[in-house]
């Protein structure tokens, strides 16, 4: 047998849909599969697919509130930075991430104010958000704010 386009075949063959309703003599004539009177048995019925839906969307729970698309800042505290950074070095979210800071790249960080402050000199900050009081240290330690 020689390959091409009318001998292909699918992979797992295809039933054929069961043909109703054309007469008696194609074996599914008079009622069609449908059975004998009744609502399933009349034509534009769905069956009782809709029937109590009402009740059920009343039965399941809601869920209220609302939840912003926008992801949510990732939180950095001055003693990481004090382990992790030596002096003059630019602090981003890459090497946030490389050194295992944050769980993503591409999430928005923010520098808060721990337990101890800020300690290394000259840092400079690239495309972070900053506390206030860590902001204010920085500028102390003669540090750099780029976004």
């Amino acid at each position: 047998m020689t390959l091409s386009l009318d001998t292909l075949k699918p992979k797992n063959s295809l039933k054929k849909s069961r043909r109703r309703g054309r007469g008696d003599a194609s074996g599914r004539g008079t009622y069609s599969g449908r059975g004998l009177k009744g609502q399933k048995a009349r034509s534009g019925s769905s069956g009782l697919a809709y029937i109590g839906i009402k009740d059920k969307v009343r039965q399941t729970p809601k869920k209220r509130g609302f939840k912003s698309g926008r992801p949510k800042n990732r939180i950095v505290k001055t003693e990481a930075l004090n382990k992790n950074f030596k002096e003059g070095e630019t602090v981003t979210t890459e090497k946030l991430f490389s050194l295992g800071l944050i769980p993503e790249k591409n999430t928005p960080v923010k520098i808060l104010l721990g337990s101890e402050g800020l300690k290394i000199k000259k840092l400079v900050f690239r495309g972070l958000k900053v506390s206030e009081t860590v902001k204010e240290q920085i500028e102390k330690l003669a540090g750099k704010l780029e976004d």
